[in-house]
């Protein structure tokens, strides 16, 4: 029986993730969903959250902004949208488009403000920061970047 599978993570931009790991998680649609060596073919939406993978017995995480996986018995493929590792996460950057999404939706009450716009801006916020405190959290940020 197999032992790893292959994560690949590819944005329109670039191959950010080439990787032999364990198992992957990851946010679909329609609720998380892990994968393990071997499993059942299948496609997923994602939807904006942190996939997380283990490799070498050591959990990792990476942000996805949307896309799809792909699924086969040896290889998981994300084709995001948007794809970050924790180190390249601009926390204070990250802190800054919380606050300012959070501004618009409260400005909805007041004035016609693009809600959608707004609401997914603030997910997309919140779990950079989510992702950066729990690859910090397990030991999975290196040291000495965007802490």
């Amino acid at each position: 029986m197999a032992k790893t599978l292959l994560l690949e993570i590819v944005t329109p931009d670039r191959l950010v993730l080439r990787q032999e790991v364990e198992s992957v998680s990851a946010p679909g649609v329609a609720g998380e969903f892990t994968v393990l060596p071997l499993h059942i073919p299948f496609l997923s939406s994602l939807r904006v959250d942190s996939l997380a993978y283990r490799a070498s017995g050591r959990l990792n995480y990476v942000f996805v902004g949307g896309g799809f996986a792909e699924v086969s018995g040896t290889k998981v493929l994300i084709l995001a949208e948007v794809a970050e590792l924790p180190e390249d996460i601009d926390l204070e950057r990250a802190r800054k488009a919380k606050e300012r999404a959070a501004a618009r939706l409260e400005a909805q009450r007041q004035e016609a403000v693009d809600y959608a716009r707004a609401k997914a801006a603030l997910q997309r916020a919140v779990a950079r920061i989510k992702l950066h405190e729990n690859a910090h959290l397990s030991g999975s940020l290196r040291p000495g970047l965007h802490s």
